[in-house]
Formats: structure tokens, sequence, C-alpha cells
């Protein structure tokens, strides 16, 4: 009878663990599309066996829950190339908008143009050798002062789009760090809720989650990972500045310098750390503080150099009324920063144009000539002014085209890693389906010989008798 019990307890735990089997698989079946949900493998274990007599016998086995399938070091690739792939969208996005300042504008577009200064520079000094040919040609003095105005309206155009840019991404730091704090909030909870339920196992859905979120901060700014005891995490940025130590958060603080939000982490400022970590704030920081200062610094040195060498020479000469030295025609700039925004055409009347040289009559062409000559000279930064802004626009083109084709990059290794991660965590349906099936044959098979013993131990009970127990 013993034998018989024993049996019977060996089939039952067998049918408990199939139908528990059965369970996951269902389960797996049914997030199969569900974001971040990782494919749970049912785990078997042999119970412990009885000796008698110096034998061993099995006294069956348990399904001990379902095993979540990771692989840890291919989720930190992934967080990784994340953060490289997510900072350099940023960059490129807003490089793309910086570049649309720079490109003329034509009937087709649709994207806003602060003009072609490279051709106003062109027009401008053109005017000068147009005024050549006859210096005391009113039409043709205005005509130096529309180009000069266009020149100025482009050059202060492009700045003011640039400074406009540069506070628009500078309010998107400040709401990507809201969204950092408010995730590392929710990751020290489910470290702390993981680590209460299964400081030894796999936390199945809760791990899922702290992946998922894992995952979107990794969107956000780059960071490193630390496992910790009792299953949590220490999550810090590249930099080192802690965010999360597993049931604690600490947020990220911002304050304003010189009209920019500044970043700190415990009272130390790692705005610069940030900018070189990853994900969009990196990116968005390598933008706002490196690339469009760049391009702005360049423009106010053309500016700045274009409109102190122009004035000064024009007031070498002497105008239409035989004055020198009476008026600019471009306003002075006091210092190269600000240059571009400020810049603009002071000179109202043509007749101010000095033209001629001091003390020659209206009809002389000298400084004309000399001041025609400063579009071929090597002004700014040893480069003539046309050449100046040529390469500045060029090696903006290089810039987005370095950035476009390492997001191209780092995009396909994510696609590849994600791929990989999906065919090790990810629910196979096919493999899913032929599961259920052996799991479904081998609650069966348990079912009836389930059934056999039950009949052998009604049998023995009866002990022949017709009157049956069933």
């Amino acid at each position: 009878m013993a034998t018989l019990n024993t049996a019977l307890n060996i089939l039952t735990s067998a049918l408990e663990a199939d139908q528990a089997a059965l369970n996951v698989t269902s389960n797996n079946v049914a997030n199969a599309s569900t974001a971040g949900y990782t494919q749970e493998v049912p785990n078997f274990e042999e119970n412990s066996p009885v000796t008698l007599n110096g034998i061993g016998y099995g006294s069956g086995v348990t399904m001990t829950g379902g095993v979540s399938q990771r692989d840890l070091v291919l989720d930190q690739r992934i967080q990784q190339q994340t953060q490289l792939e997510s900072s350099s969208a940023a960059q490129l996005t807003a490089l793309n908008q910086l570049q649309s300042y720079f490109t003329p504008a034509s009937s087709t577009s649709t994207t806003a143009s602060a003009g072609n200064v490279g051709t106003d520079i062109t027009n401008f000094f053109s005017s000068f050798s147009e005024l050549e040919a006859n210096p005391s040609d009113n039409s043709l003095r205005e005509n130096v002062l529309s180009a000069a105005t266009t020149l100025a309206g482009d050059v202060s155009n492009t700045a003011a789009s640039i400074n406009g840019q540069c506070s628009s991404i500078n309010e998107q730091v400040l709401s990507v760090v809201g969204q950092v704090n408010s995730l590392t909030s929710t990751l020290a909870q489910l470290n702390e809720q993981i680590q209460s339920s299964s400081p030894t196992s796999d936390a199945g859905t809760l791990e899922d989650q702290r992946q998922q979120d894992l995952l979107q901060l990794s969107q956000l700014i780059g960071v490193n990972t630390t496992t910790t005891e009792g299953n949590g995490l220490t999550i810090t940025t590249t930099g080192g500045a802690v965010l999360v130590a597993e049931g604690q958060s600490y947020a990220l603080d911002t304050s304003v310098s010189n009209g920019l939000y500044q970043i700190t982490a415990s009272g130390a400022n790692v705005t610069a750390d940030l900018a070189q970590g990853g994900g969009s704030l990196g990116g968005l920081l390598t933008a706002r503080d490196t690339d469009l200062p760049n391009v702005s610094s360049q423009l106010d040195q053309l500016a700045y150099t274009v409109s102190t060498v122009v004035n000064t020479q024009n007031n070498s000469g002497s105008d239409l009324n035989g004055n020198s030295g009476n008026e600019d025609i471009f306003s002075q700039p006091t210092q190269v920063a600000g240059a571009a925004a400020n810049m603009s055409v002071t000179m109202t009347n043509p007749d101010s144009i000095e033209a001629a040289a001091p003390g020659a009559g209206p009809g002389d062409d000298t400084n004309a000539v000399a001041l025609a000559a400063i579009g071929g000279q090597t002004i700014v930064n040893g480069q003539t002014p046309s050449n100046y802004y040529s390469n500045l626009v060029s090696a903006l083109g290089s810039l987005v085209t370095e950035t476009q084709n390492a997001n191209t990059a780092q995009q396909a290794s994510v696609t590849q890693l994600t791929n990989l991660n999906n065919s090790i965590s990810g629910v196979n349906l096919n493999n899913e389906a032929s599961q259920l099936t052996n799991f479904e044959q081998a609650y069966q098979a348990g079912s009836q010989a389930f059934n056999i013993l039950n009949q052998i131990m009604t049998s023995t009970l009866n002990l022949g008798v017709s009157a049956s127990v069933s």
C-alpha cells in the first residue's frame, strides 16, 4: 500500500509540475507582443529521494517557477549602443537645423533661411566695383547701401536664428533632466521591490520593467550599472555621479549660468561629463555648448572684421561733399562676441560714402577701388571674407555628414543587438506551440498513469468484493 501511495504522490507532483509548466508557456504566448517581456522557461527540479535500506527511491518532480531568459552582458551592450545612438541622433537633429540657416532659400523650400551670406558678401564688394565707374552716381551709391543692408540683415538674422535655437535646446535640456529624475525614482522603487521579493532569484515582470526603464534612461543619458547584493542595481552617470543606489534615487539639479542651464549632481557641476556621456542629453549639450557656439563665434569674427575694416577704409577717403572720416557704413562693433547679431547699417545718406581720395573731387574713385579690393584681401583669419564664410559652411557640412554616418552605424548596431537579444529573450510562438504540445502530452500521460494506479488502489481496497470502494 505504501508503494502505491508513493507512486500516487509522485504522479500528483508530476501533474502539478506539468500544469504549472503549461501556465508558464501560456503566459509566454499571451505576452508575445508585450514590450519588454522576457520569455520564461519552466524550471523543473527533482524532489529529494528517499533512502530505504541503502536504496534511493525517487520522489518525483517540482516545477519551481519560470526562469526569465536574460543575457545580462547583451542587455548592457544594448544600453551602451542606445546611449551612443540617442546622443548622435539628438546632435544630428540640432546640426541639421543649424545647417538650414546657411542654406539659400528656394521657391520650393519649406525651411526658413536667413539668406545666402556668401552671395551677400560678393554682391557687397561688387557694388564698390560698380561705383568705380561713376563715383558721383546716386543710384550706384544707393546700391552700395542696399547691398550692405542685405549683408548685415542676413548675418544678424542668421545669428538670431542660432541664438533662438540655443534657447530652444536649453529648454529641451531642462525637460530631459526632469525625465531622467522621474525614471531614476521609479528605478529605485523597482530595486526595492526586487530586493524584497526576489533577492536571490529572477524577479520576472519586475525585472522586465526595470530593464525597460533602464533602456529608456539610456536613451536620455549615459549611465553605468552595477549589480549589487540582493539583486539590486547601482546606477551612475558615465562620469561616476550616483543616480540610483539600490532603493535610493539621487536627482539631478539645474542652475542658470549665462542664461544656460547647468546640471549638478550632489552639488557638483556635471554638465561637461554629461555632454560626453551619451543619451539625448549628451547630444543636446554637445550641440548647445560646442557646435552652435563654434559656428556663432566664426560668424561673429566675420561680421566684426568686415565691419571694422570697411568702416576704417571708408573713413580714409572723402564723400560726395568732400568730407573725410564723416560716417561709418556699418555699426562699429566694440568686441568680436555678439558682432554678428548686432551687425547693421548705420549710414543712411548715400552721399556719405567716401569713394574719393581725401581732397579729391567727387568724380575720383580711388577709395572706391580700395573698398572693392577688401573683398579679395585675406583679412579674416588669413582668408578672404568669401573664403572664410565658404569654409565655415563646408566645415559645418562635414560635421553633419560625420554625425549622420556615425548615427547610421549606431542604429544598425542597436538593431543587430536587439535582434540577437530577441532571439534569446523574445517569445517564439512556434517554440511555445511545441512546448505546449510536450507539456500537454506529459500531463495526459501522468493522468493515465494516475487512473491506472487509482484502479489498482480501488481493487486492493475491495479485496475482490463486488460492493466496491470507487
